[in-house]
């Protein structure tokens, strides 16, 4: 009996031994999406666990004074950013959600004598070289993504307008009409011009029949929407921008991205839609976290990126000469948010900016301007949008007025005309 003891407790070692190494060796063929690590961390809906070691890239770029006012009047709109990054003169110590011993990321700040220069995925006005005479966008990579979908899909966006017997109006139409009219317009100046979308169909390749699962555990508590509803605003919303994302940050590469989008007040029953007698316009760039965002490591992280990448300099910059631009071209007054808001901060000295987090400016790995002019159901508007796109002027609401897709075109390409040449040297 000894003896076989002897004989048996090898064998067991080795058949051990044996099941171990078939598992590792199946694992690393077949690793799990999700590492054991990220199990539990905070995301938002369908956002992948961030690379923390990705912003090792920005160490001694960023002195604490401007890294702490960058947090507190753009980026955040509230305090619990306070309990997730503590600092000192030497380094901010940020919480990653994590377990140990990567729960905490350590940012070094610069010095006042010497910082390293920032990287980033794209070019600063700054960085483009000199443009020759009448070129002033020559050298400059510009992304076009007209907002929603469009077509079939408006009615489930909730971006279709349907008046009497009038022809419907989807917005995700209206931006790609826009799109079309500004392309030719901006590669006149010298931009390459990148479409994120040629027409009304969407870029994910996932449905809301494949999202009911993840909508289901995703819904607030106290949500009174179908799953199916659910499901539906998860893919529109969130789906389609991530594959917007993924198409802008890893083929396109540009610059600068325009997301294009027309405003609507509150139409109510889509059957018996609303008027309104009011127009409007404001741009948004990226920030404003509330600290409800600030609790999702995804989101946390983007904040990051984009503010040590210091895109919001630039959004700010160019923001400004197109919403001039946009002002001066439409009459509109500035749109203004309820004082009381959580999830924007007005932009000092520029009424017609604001930022604000929204899925795409968060994603898209580059400066990002929000546009978002006229009002889908403003009496004027409406009427002007259904009189589609013309030469000359036409009388609507008893003024002589441009076609409103060609006024919002021309607009922008001035606001960037305007910009590029002002801050760019040309060649002689």
């Amino acid at each position: 009996m000894p003896r076989f003891r002897t004989l048996l407790l090898p064998l067991l070692i080795a058949g051990v031994l044996t099941g171990l190494a078939l598992w590792l060796l199946l694992w690393r063929a077949h690793p799990s999406k999700t590492p054991p690590s990220t199990c539990g961390l905070a995301l938002t809906s369908l956002a992948e666990a961030p690379d923390w070691s990705k912003l090792n890239a920005y160490q001694h770029t960023i002195q604490r004074r401007e890294f702490e006012s960058l947090l507190t009047t753009v980026f955040t709109t509230g305090q619990s950013w306070r309990d997730l990054i503590q600092m000192d003169n030497h380094e901010a110590r940020i919480h990653t959600g994590l377990p140990a011993p990567n729960a905490i990321f350590h940012l070094a700040f610069s010095s006042a004598s010497h910082a390293s220069p920032a990287p980033h995925r794209w070019r600063t006005t700054c960085d483009l070289p000199p443009f020759p005479p009448g070129k002033p966008l020559a050298g400059l990579h510009l992304a076009i993504d007209p907002g929603h979908i469009g077509g079939t899909w408006a009615t489930m966006e909730e971006r279709r307008l349907t008046v009497g017997s009038n022809p419907p109006v989807c917005e995700g139409d209206l931006t790609l009409q826009v799109a079309k009219l500004l392309k030719p317009r901006l590669e006149f100046l010298g931009a390459k011009v990148s479409l994120v979308r040629r027409d009304t169909q969407p870029l994910t390749r996932l449905r809301p029949e494949n999202l009911l699962t993840i909508a289901a555990k995703a819904a607030p508590a106290d949500s009174t929407a179908s799953p199916q509803k659910l499901a539906e605003r998860l893919f529109y919303r969130t789906a389609e921008i991530h594959a917007r994302a993924q198409f802008v940050n890893q083929s396109l590469h540009p610059d600068l991205v325009l997301c294009l989008h027309f405003n609507a007040a509150d139409w109510g029953d889509p059957n018996n839609p609303k008027m309104v007698d009011r127009s409007h316009l404001h741009l948004l760039v990226n920030g404003a976290y509330s600290d409800e965002e600030l609790l999702l490591a995804d989101q946390r992280f983007a904040l990051l990126d984009r503010l040590l990448q210091h895109t919001h300099e630039e959004e700010v910059r160019v923001g400004t000469s197109v919403a001039e631009a946009m002002a001066a071209a439409t009459s509109l007054p500035p749109f203004q948010y309820p004082p009381a808001a959580a999830n924007v901060r007005p932009i000092a000295d520029q009424p017609y900016l604001w930022a604000r987090n929204l899925l795409a400016n968060r994603l898209y790995q580059c400066p990002v301007i929000f546009l978002e002019p006229y009002v889908m159901n403003s009496s004027t508007d409406y009427a002007r949008i259904l009189a589609g796109d013309y030469d000359g002027l036409r009388q609507i609401a008893g003024k002589p007025r441009p076609s409103i897709f060609r006024e919002y075109a021309d607009a922008l390409v001035t606001g960037l005309s305007r910009h590029y040449t002002k801050n760019r040297k040309s060649k002689p």
